[in-house]
């Protein structure tokens, strides 16, 4: 079974940048599509970036388009997603999740095709 643990949240400064890792534990190797969604207070989960598994295929929501980059490093078991000039309406809970399950090498922008989620890592952007 596949578990995923995020990690380099934290408080940044309005225009600041961040860089998130998600790293994976289970079997030795498992084919994955990675995926980054957010949940702020309040608010319904969202996507933010999925990178399929050979890195061939990336989307990003309109709103973090040109600022955001999603990436991996599959000998390492690791998926990244660097942020920069945050803005303070993007303070949330980013969550790392993995589609095991999934048939095609592509980026999935959906929820329901994930089926492991990280407990998520908490990013905060002062204004």
């Amino acid at each position: 079974q596949v578990h995923l643990v995020e990690s380099g949240g934290g408080l940044v400064q309005a225009g600041g940048s961040l860089r998130l890792s998600c790293v994976t534990s289970g079997p030795t190797y498992m084919p994955y599509a990675g995926g980054w969604f957010r949940q702020a207070p309040g608010r319904e989960r969202e996507f933010v970036a999925a990178i399929s598994q050979s890195c061939s295929s990336a989307n990003y929501a309109e709103s973090v388009k040109g600022r955001f980059t999603v990436s991996r490093d599959n000998a390492q078991n690791l998926v990244f997603l660097k942020m920069n000039s945050l803005k303070p309406e993007e303070a949330a809970v980013y969550y790392c999740a993995a589609g095991t399950a999934v048939s095609n090498d592509t980026s999935y922008v959906r929820a329901r095709e994930y089926n492991v989620w990280g407990q998520g890592t908490q990013v905060t952007v002062s204004s």
